[in-house]
Parts: structure tokens; C-alpha cells; sequence
């Protein structure tokens, strides 16, 4: 019975006046199928015919609402929902019929199928002639041709705060052209409403359909403590309506709304495109403040390749920690530029930030920095990253990366560093190409220092995989491609890889410096790999294009060194658990003292005589793991074969 009431609560004006025009149609149809017709004999007086037919009424309007012909708005019938209309006519004659026999035990019955099947072909053309007509006045009555027809996803406080904001935005220069056209809640209860005037047309699973019917021309998601997994799902259905699709953050990012509308902040200007980490479909990884607060606070924190992707974001983080002093390091002065610039807008004379243009190479250059700014934590995230450049150049990758880890380590071990993190990559993992085996090596010369206990500096590496959008990373390659219409270029229908965002990479770096103790080499749980032919594809369609056919796909084949599918441990290296969930500790691997530091000295040598073959037999050597892409390749291949097969 409360569900019964709550019904016909939530049974709102519009609603009410469809079931008035049902009413009269089944009234008509019943008059109708009452006029004397030669092959039809059945006649019935006017008192019996009124008793009928208002039992007819009730019946049927109480079928039809039961069968959901009423949840549904006219504009948006498909052939389903004609059939359920069908169903609910048919439904509530049977019902009448029974009815009117057991309290008078009179059945009309070829005046019932009669009048039945008029009251269904009304109903429904009714719903079609009103769907058509009002698709056309809508047509025709669009105010602004310059204003993009825009779907909204959410009828929630957000949805509401972001059309008020649109509403007052037309008066303002420069405003957005955002014409709000319907709503789309998984609410029933909200379905067929009006919020700020805009119509709730749907759940999510009409998205496409109402898209179509409402000539949309753009998507905001506007749930913003929507859950990643059902953010992912909600912006997959999105993506086959072929258009562009723009989110509200999450709702950590949002402003307060007291302040829309006052003139002083724009909801509007918070609505940003689309990112690929919204398709993440896993919640971002938390850390533990706590911790990293009472590690950086008060102390001198260099960055080493600070004005790179994850430097730069390795500095931002820093700063929210009250450090002493930020020194930051970089050999390309753009770069450390536009990260000094942003700082000192965001901080001004409340940071204390110094930058310096220097090369981890130059030993002399670092030990100066050293001597002047005696800092306690050292973040070495300078290195060449890019896998078929460092292939082509493989002296350079030692250099730099080897060569510029083991001056930075060294320096910090000399000037007794507090603490020495260390960024690495899975690429190092059994590497196949030259920049993972250096990462690799890097990663020994940390271990080095660390089992050796030489003084109190404790020596970290943190792993961990692919960055979204950091320099090298597929996702800039892919967004430039799309924008300038040229086809993605993907290496290989197969290729996976782990995914994380720049902000879990720096924080993973940050946690694993603050719960250190020396020699760890710190792994992230990444969650499942993805296929790069699927972030292609998505990538595609949140640009509003539909893959294959407005942006092609070109397979160009692996590329020098390139893995099918990266690994985050060695064979060797079991896992130990942290009291983060999420961060795994890797065991540490005995290095042998001599024989390393002979290996060193020699790759070393062959790099900086420019001996390009010499070179790539040391890091063989002084790697065992480094292994030939090709043999790689071909287990992983028969590997993923079996599991495709058993599945």
C-alpha cells in the first residue's frame, strides 16, 4: 500500500495530463466501436456502455502506469515502448472485463476487442503525433543558433548550481555557449522533472537515445562525487553518442558553491575536457599526509630534473609541506622557468624556492650545489626517459642516467644526505632496451650504497609504471594526432601497459621517502594493465569521433627495445607488505661489491669514449637480466595465446 501511495505521489502534472488524454481516447474508441455496424451486431444501452467504459478507464489507466508507459517521455518513444503501451490497453480491458463480469455477469466481449484495439492504435498514434510535432516546434524554436545544444549528466545539486551559473552567463563577454536541453538521472523518481526549467528526459541507459532525439551537440558530466567505477561506465556509454564530452571534477577540486553566483568565481569555467584517468575506472590512491608532512616539513628538499613532469609535480607536492627550502635542478631552463613562474604566482615570498640550471653530469657543477645548500632530502628524477631515442643513443642514456645517478648518490653520501629516493620505472625489469637497463643499473647503485651502510643516508627507489601525460607518455603523442586529423599511430594491436596519473606517481615517491628505511626498492599496485589500442580508441571517442572511421588506427610495429607488456618485479624480488595497501616493498638483491664497481668503471668508460657497442655490452654485463626484445617478445606472445585460449 506505501508503495501504491508513494506511485501516485510522485505522479506529477505532466503525467496526469497523458492519462487525462488516455481517458478520453478510451472513452472515443469505446463510443466509436458502439456505432451500429452491419457485420457487427453487438450493441449496448447508454447506462451499461458508462458503467463499461469508466471501468475501462480506471483499469486501463492503472495498467498502463503499471507497465511504465507513464516513466517514459513522449519525445523519446521507441518501439519498446509502444509495445508496453499495447500491453498495458490490452492488460486493463482484461482486467475490466473480468471486473464488470463478476459484479453484473455480462461480458461484452466483441465490443471489448473492438473498442480494445481502438484504444491501443490511439495511444500510440497520439504519442507519435506528439513526439513529431513537438520535435518540430522545438526545432524551430532554437533561440541561438551559436549556442551548443548540451546534455547534462546529473539532476543533482551540481546539475542544478552549473544551469543557475549558464542561466546568468549569457549577459557576461566571453561567456560559454552552453544551451542546457535535458538532464539525464538514474533517479525514477526524478525522470520526467523539471530542474531550472530543464527537463529530466531519462536514466543513463537513454543517453544515446535522448542524445539523438535532442540533437545534442555536446555531454557535461556534472556528478562530481560520482565513483570512478561508475564515472568509467557512464562516460563509456557517452562515448557512443560520437560527441565531445566535458566533466565537473571531482568533488575535491569543485569550489564552494557559496561562492557561485556572487559574481566573485564561475561554476562554468570549472567545466574542463575530458582526461583519460577519468577512464581509469579505479579510485586515485590515497596516501598518508600525515607522514610525508612531518618528513618535509622544516628541511632543505632538492629535485633533480625538477622542471620535468614528474619533478615539476615532485615540487608542487613538496611545497604544500612547509619545506625549509626547495632547491630545484634542471638542465632545461624552460622548463625550470615555467615551474619557478607558477610557484611564485601560486606562493610568492612564502616559499623559499631556489632554481638552478645544472646537469647531474657534471660532478663538480653538483658538488657546488651540494656544498651551498646542504640539503636533507634528496629527489633524483633527472633521466632520459624516451625508450627508441636512448636505443639510437645509448652512450647518452648512460651518461645521464648512470653516470648522473651515481654523482647525485655519491654527493648525498658525501654530504650526508638524510634521505636519497630514487624515481625508476618498470622498464627496468627485465629490461629490453638500453633506458630500462640503465634504470636498472641505477637502481643497483642505490642498492650499493644502501647495503653497504656507508653512513646514515638512507638510499630508496620507487617503481612504478606508464605516466599519464608526462613527457614520452603515449597520451600528448595521441591528442596531436587527433587534433591534427592525422591517424593514431599505435605500435601493436596487442601492447599493455600500467597506467597512473602524475599526482599517484609523486605521491607513491613522497610516501615511500617518509616510511623508508633504506635499500627498498618501494612498488605501487597498479590495478589491471590496459591496451593501448583500447586507450586509442577511448581517447577517439572522447574527442567526439568515432574510431576507424573519423580518426584511423595505424599499426607501425614495435618499436627498438619496446616490451608487449611490462612487468613491475624481477623473479627474484618477492613483495612485502606495507601498511598502504597499496605499496609493496620488493626484496633487496645482494650486489657484489668488486665485481660491480669494476662493471661500473667499465661502462662508464665505453659511454664516455662514445663506443656505442662497447657500451651496450658493459649494460649487458653489468645488467643480467637485459635481455633482446625479440625473446621477450615471443614468451609474452605464446603467453597471452594461453590465456586467451583458456579463457
Amino acid at each position: 500500500m506505501k508503495e501504491i501511495r508513494k506511485l501516485f505521489t510522485n505522479f506529477r502534472l505532466r503525467k496526469r495530463l497523458l492519462a487525462l488524454s488516455d481517458a478520453f481516447i478510451v472513452v472515443i474508441a469505446g463510443l466509436l466501436a458502439n456505432f451500429p455496424i452491419p457485420i457487427y451486431a453487438e450493441r449496448i444501452g447508454r447506462p451499461e456502455l458508462l458503467a463499461f467504459l469508466s471501468t475501462c478507464v480506471v483499469c486501463c489507466l492503472a495498467a498502463l502506469l503499471l507497465t511504465g508507459a507513464y516513466n517514459k517521455l513522449w519525445r523519446y518513444f521507441s518501439r519498446n515502448d509502444y509495445i508496453s503501451c499495447i500491453i498495458g490497453v490490452v492488460l486493463g480491458y482484461a482486467v475490466a472485463i473480468c471486473l464488470y463480469y463478476i459484479i453484473t455477469d455480462v461480458s461484452y466481449l466483441r465490443f471489448s476487442a473492438l473498442s480494445c484495439l481502438l484504444t491501443a492504435i490511439g495511444i500510440c498514434l497520439f504519442r507519435f503525433a506528439f513526439r513529431d510535432a513537438f520535435l518540430t516546434i522545438a526545432e524551430v524554436g532554437r533561440k541561438d543558433a551559436e549556442r551548443k545544444r548540451t546534455m547534462i549528466i546529473g539532476a543533482g545539486e551540481a546539475g542544478k548550481l552549473l544551469i543557475t551559473e549558464i542561466n546568468r552567463l549569457p549577459a557576461v563577454a566571453g561567456a560559454p555557449k552552453i544551451e542546457p536541453v535535458c538532464l539525464i538521472d538514474d533517479d525514477r523518481n526524478k525522470i520526467g522533472s523539471t530542474v531550472c526549467g530543464v527537463l529530466v528526459a531519462g536514466g543513463t541507459r537513454d543517453i544515446v537515445k535522448v542524445a539523438k532525439a535532442e540533437n545534442v551537440e555536446q555531454i557535461i558530466f556534472a556528478i562530481p562525487s560520482c565513483p570512478p567505477k561508475d564515472r568509467k561506465a557512464i562516460l563509456s556509454i557517452c562515448s557512443k553518442t560520437g560527441l565531445p564530452v566535458k566533466v565537473l571534477p571531482f568533488i575535491g577540486s569543485l569550489l564552494d558553491s557559496s561562492s557561485v553566483g556572487d559574481g566573485s568565481t564561475s561554476f562554468v569555467e570549472q567545466i574542463r575536457d575530458i582526461k583519460f584517468e577519468d577512464l581509469l575506472g579505479r579510485d586515485p590512491v590515497t596516501f598518508d599526509n600525515k607522514d610525508v608532512r612531518g618528513f618535509i616539513e622544516g628541511k632543505v628538499c632538492m629535485v633533480t630534473g625538477g622542471g620535468g613532469s614528474i619533478g615539476s609535480e615532485l615540487v608542487r607536492q613538496i611545497a604544500k609541506y612547509d619545506p625549509k627550502r626547495i632547491v630545484l635542478v634542471d638542465i632545461y631552463e624552460n622548463n625550470a622557468y615555467e615551474i619557478q613562474q607558477e610557484l611564485l604566482m601560486e606562493y610568492g615570498s612564502a616559499l623559499d624556492l631556489v632554481t638552478l640550471i645544472a646537469s647531474v653530469r657534471d660532478y663538480n657543477r653538483m658538488n657546488q650545489i651540494f656544498k651551498k645548500y646542504t640539503p636533507d632530502v634528496v629527489f633524483h628524477a633527472a633521466a632520459h626517459k624516451h625508450v627508441p631515442l636512448m636505443e639510437n643513443s645509448p652512450m647518452e642514456a648512460i651518461k645521464n642516467n648512470v653516470a648522473g645517478t651515481f654523482n647525485v648518490a655519491f654527493l648525498s653520501l658525501f654530504n650526508k644526505v638524510k634521505k636519497f629516493v630514487m624515481i625508476s620505472t618498470d622498464k627496468a625489469v627485465n629490461p629490453t632496451n638500453v633506458m630500462g637497463a640503465s634504470k636498472r643499473c641505477c637502481e643497483m647503485i642505490v642498492q650499493y650504497l644502501a647495503q653497504h651502510k656507508m653512513s646514515n643516508t638512507e638510499f630508496v627507489c620507487t617503481r612504478f609504471g606508464n605516466v599519464l601525460g608526462s613527457n614520452g607518455s603515449v597520451i600528448p603523442l595521441f591528442k596531436r594526432q587527433i587534433e591534427q586529423g592525422k591517424p593514431v599511430t599505435v605500435t601493436h594491436p596487442d601492447i599493455i601497459r600500467y597506467f597512473m596519473t602524475i599526482p599517484e606517481a609523486v605521491s607513491l615517491v613522497l610516501e615511500a621517502a617518509s616510511i623508508a628505511h633504506g635499500g627498498e626498492i618501494f612498488v605501487l599496485d597498479m590495478g589491471e594493465p590496459v591496451k593501448i589500442l583500447t586507450l586509442a580508441e577511448n581517447l577517439i571517442r572522447m574527442y567526439g569521433k568515432e574510431p576507424y572511421k573519423d580518426v584511423q588506427i595505424k599499426f607501425t610495429g614495435l618499436r627498438p627495445g619496446e616490451k608487449l607488456k611490462e612487468e613491475l618485479l624481477m623473479n627474484e624480488e618477492g613483495l612485502q607488505k606495507t601498511n598502504n595497501k597499496l605499496i609493496f616493498i620488493g626484496k633487496q638483491i645482494e650486489i657484489d661489491n668488486n665485481k660491480f664497481i669494476q662493471q661500473l668503471r667499465k661502462l662508464r668508460d665505453a659511454a664516455f669514449e662514445n663506443d656505442e657497442e662497447a657500451t651496450v655490452q658493459a649494460l649487458r654485463e653489468i645488467v643480467p637480466t637485459f635481455v633482446k626484445p625479440e625473446e621477450y617478445n615471443k614468451k609474452a606472445t605464446a603467453s597471452m595465446k594461453a590465456i586467451q585460449e583458456t579463457a
